[in-house]
């Protein structure tokens, strides 16, 4: 459970602005009681009525005695926040859990609590605590939710307290806030080979010779879990310990997911916006190659690479795959609208060398990018596009799967330099087009080694 902050609730700030801050706090209640106070009071000294005017000042009085006590009184309660799951997929719920203490040795009123959440979450959660005991705890839940992604503030946590009699409140508030991060939608995808990937795209796994250094060539100490088949008598001979052989190490294939988002090749906006499917399918993408045990990076049209560790920006073997996913999708769930014309940036950080596969979710594109990317195919063992036509979805219906819109002399030009280019009708399911790509693939192998038709 994440800590949300120590407790206001202690009398007050100061003496100065002490009356006006507990006057502030009167309720209707005790506003009108001591209107009617004031009015009984001023009658009875006009009319000389001297009960009248014990009533009147008796009227007025209690609303000053229940703010004064209430605003005196030190009431110090400790609260906590706890969300669950931290990051979650756009249309899904989390739960958030507060947890209300009293760590004062008096009980406390009636305690009303409000956590602040955006709109787009729901409506602001508001709870009613009755009489918390001297030590006493309670906990409460409410669930949150949204549509669109991004990270969005929790917090800070409003307390209202309150006398007996409902005269005044008055509110404090925590200073710490918590963020929940809500990431793309992730579609399984099937696991199909993509043959005639021959550069980069195989079992997950290639083997190479481990040839990097002098280091890798003398045999090293022996280890726990070694083969005992890989000593080098020689050596251990020589060191009077035990040595084994380098022979071969694992060398992780890779896969770079290219994301567009180029304010110009899209249109529209929302959840089911063209643009949305993309970063979604980027996400999917993403998780899948990481399992499948791949070195992956995620590239934008900025030239942006995530996760930026290492000199290649790849998620090495040494990171695990769950904290290299959580770091995409932290990055996807943010990742908005470019300013760039063209995937010129994105190029100058793939012609560096071999990328493996390359896997890139495009809005609408001209001649002038894809001849950029045509150059980019150069670079990569294989390259796989899934291209978006924006102003077919808006003419298409929500939730209704149109036919494939895209086409034209890009798409002809992908193609001729080597991508499998789909083209993304509006409702389309990545797992199927996933799917296609495999089948597109496995014919172009067949009949000439790969190249595009």
């Amino acid at each position: 459970m994440t800590t949300a902050g120590a407790v206001h609730g202690e009398g007050g700030a100061g003496e100065r602005g002490g009356v006006r801050t507990a006057l502030a706090g009167l309720t209707t209640r005790g506003r009108s009681f001591l209107a009617a106070g004031v009015a009984a009071a001023v009658c009875a000294y006009v009319l000389g009525q001297s009960d009248l005017l014990r009533v009147g000042l008796l009227l007025a009085v209690l609303p000053l005695v229940c703010a004064t006590v209430l605003y005196r009184t030190r009431h110090r309660v400790a609260g906590s926040r706890g969300l669950s799951p931290g990051r979650v997929p756009a249309g899904s719920e989390a739960r958030v859990h507060l947890r209300m203490e009293n760590v004062s040795r008096m009980p406390t009123g009636l305690l009303m609590l409000q956590d602040r959440v955006p709109y787009v979450l729901g409506p602001r959660p508001r709870f009613l605590l009755d009489r918390v005991e001297a030590g006493g705890r309670r906990e409460v839940s409410y669930r949150v939710r949204s549509d669109l992604r991004g990270r969005y503030p929790l917090g800070p946590l409003q307390l209202r307290l309150s006398d007996p009699f409902g005269m005044c409140e008055l509110t404090r508030s925590f200073s710490a806030h918590d963020t929940m991060t809500v990431v793309p939608r992730v579609e399984p995808l099937p696991p199909v080979r993509l043959s005639g990937e021959a550069k980069g795209y195989g079992d997950g796994r290639q083997r190479s010779l481990a040839l990097a250094g002098e280091d890798d060539v003398i045999p090293r100490g022996y280890r726990h879990g070694d083969d005992l088949r890989r000593v080098h008598w020689r050596s251990t001979a020589r060191h009077g310990e035990l040595m084994v052989r380098r022979e071969e190490q694992p060398q992780r294939a890779r896969c770079t997911v290219l994301l567009d988002t180029r304010a110009v090749a899209y249109a529209g906006a929302g959840p089911d916006s063209a643009f949305e499917w993309a970063v979604s399918g980027a996400a999917s993408v993403l998780v899948h190659m990481l399992e499948r045990g791949f070195s992956v990076r995620l590239l934008t049209d900025t030239g942006a690479s995530v996760p930026g560790e290492g000199a290649d920006g790849f998620a090495g073997a040494s990171q695990e795959s769950a904290d290299a996913a959580g770091l995409m999708m932290d990055t996807l769930a943010v990742v908005d609208h470019s300013d760039e014309a063209g995937l010129s940036r994105a190029y100058d950080v793939l012609r560096g060398g071999n990328e493996g596969l390359l896997v890139a979710f495009l809005g609408d594109i001209d001649e002038d990018e894809a001849e950029v990317l045509a150059r980019m195919r150069r670079r990569s063992g294989g390259a796989l596009a899934f291209v978006l036509d924006s102003e077919s979805w808006l003419r298409e219906p929500a939730g209704v799967p149109g036919p494939p819109a895209v086409s034209g002399e890009g798409m002809r030009m992908l193609r001729e330099a080597g991508w499998t280019a789909l083209g993304v009708p509006r409702g389309a399911p990545l797992g199927e087009l996933w799917r296609q790509a495999d089948r597109e693939r496995s014919g172009l192998a067949a009949a000439g080694g790969g190249e595009g038709p």
